[in-house]
């Protein structure tokens, strides 16, 4: 009997070995493969129960997401916002955090009008303003600052209103804070039931795979590679704006500002901007987004902070770059002429109103919000719904790349990033739970700053 009981653990680890692990990323590249590849399968072979099966599992891969979405986003910030008490200079934090947000957003959106400028998207698509329908809901500033706040606290929960549920959770973190000690039980609490939501949500993130595979495959079979050639041009554009920020200008920042290396960080940050890519969903990547932040050398507590703060405000894709570019593009199919006021506006929507995309799928409203403010034609957002979930993947990736810089930069000027850390994260594969025994006994410090 013992002799059996203690082979056996030895057998299942050299079964274990001989049995190559699949990597995450590759195992989402398959995904994306299969995908365009069934997608073209459904396509051109009008295989609509294949087109069927493709909707339903991406369908059912997002909803999953979702569903962890509401109550996520509300102990997220509660308890990021009591985390800062355990930071030396907690406020400075924030406030460097808020002003590399605005700083980032507004060079995508420099990026962003530029390529707009240089390729005039609009020209030649084919488009007519008739091919515009009126969006089901149009953003507007008096809608954006009055829909802040909540009429009851059940209606953000199911109507899924992300900024009521920040501006709930901020204030509850807020009293917790001001209350003490007293408000330790409902802080235990709240993590322990985050810890529980970030639990459920890594076993979503690991169906990533399979959820890409339906996500891809039904975009190509529903729209086409004919549909997505009228739009050739605009997507170029957003996929060459986003990959400049991307590639380009994060690199830049990290290496000038931050004197680390870019190719770490996409080491090490690689899995969350890949699953961001397939979900769409900044919010729904933001566990994974937090622990790859936290292994690139961030302290834990700043990162609990940064990250679920970044997740519903830091947007260079959807609220940088495609707001500027979807402008120039409907301006010219509308025969409409942008002045050097109207390219201010532009600038100024996207720092100010990116909140308004909140993290989640889409960033219609952030085109409406603009579109509104320029005195566009909103029937312009129907022109890019088609294509928008094309889009909406390399925006989103951009978006959650930018999530995890802006922290990094951050802890570098306040000298309290890890740097060995930094350079371990390089390579490393995330297991399919959301704190790991290693990463759980581990402590992170938080000096103070030099001359603080």
């Amino acid at each position: 009997m013992s002799t059996t009981s203690s082979e056996t653990p030895r057998s299942e680890t050299a079964r274990s070995r001989r049995i190559p692990k699949v990597p995450f990323w590759a195992q989402i590249l398959l995904g994306l493969v299969l995908g365009v590849l069934l997608g073209w399968i459904a396509k051109s072979g009008d295989v609509s129960w294949l087109k069927t099966t493709l909707d339903t599992i991406g369908s059912l891969f997002v909803q999953l997401l979702k569903l962890a979405v509401a109550p996520l986003v509300f102990f997220a910030i509660l308890v990021s916002i009591t985390n800062l008490r355990q930071v030396n200079n907690a406020a400075r934090l924030a406030t460097r955090t808020l002003l590399w947000f605005m700083v980032t957003s507004l060079i995508a959106v420099a990026i962003g009008m530029a390529i707009g400028l240089i390729s005039n998207p609009g020209a030649g698509t084919g488009l007519t303003p008739k091919d515009g329908k009126l969006p089901e809901h149009a953003g507007s500033w008096i809608d954006f600052l009055t829909g802040i706040i909540p009429k009851n606290v059940v209606t953000p929960f199911t109507d899924l209103k992300v900024m009521q549920i920040v501006f709930m959770a901020t204030v509850a973190g807020i009293a917790a804070l001001k209350l003490g000690d007293r408000a330790e039980p409902v802080l235990r609490l709240s993590r322990s039931v985050l810890e529980l939501l970030q639990k459920a949500l890594w076993w979503v993130i690991r169906l990533a795979p399979i959820g890409s595979l339906g996500l891809i495959g039904y975009a190509i079979a529903d729209y086409g590679w004919d549909l997505i050639s009228k739009y050739a041009t605009f997507t170029v554009d957003i996929y060459v704006g986003c990959a400049i920020v991307l590639f380009g200008v994060y690199p830049l920042l990290l290496s000038a500002f931050a004197k680390v290396s870019p190719l770490q960080f996409f080491k090490g940050a690689w899995p969350a901007i890949q699953l961001a890519f397939v979900s769409r969903s900044s919010v729904g990547t933001m566990p994974l987004t937090q622990k790859v932040t936290e292994r690139l050398g961030v302290p834990k507590e700043y990162a609990s902070f940064a990250v679920p703060f970044g997740s519903t405000t830091k947007m260079d894709g959807c609220a940088s770059i495609y707001p500027a570019l979807a402008a120039i593009f409907i301006a010219q199919i509308f025969n409409v002429d942008l002045g050097v006021g109207d390219y201010i506006l532009i600038a100024f929507v996207s720092v100010i109103g990116s909140a308004a995309t909140a993290g989640l799928t889409g960033a219609t409203v952030m085109l409406t919000l603009t579109l509104s403010t320029l005195g566009l034609p909103l029937e312009g957002v129907g022109l890019l719904m088609a294509i928008d979930p094309i889009l909406d993947m390399m925006r989103t990736a951009t978006n959650v790349a930018g999530q995890v810089v802006v922290p990094i930069l951050v802890s570098a000027k306040e000298k309290i990033l890890d740097r060995d850390a930094y350079a371990r994260a390089a390579g490393v594969e995330l297991e399919d739970s959301a704190v790991t025994e290693a990463d759980a006994e581990r402590k992170v410090s938080v000096p103070a700053p030099a001359g603080a």
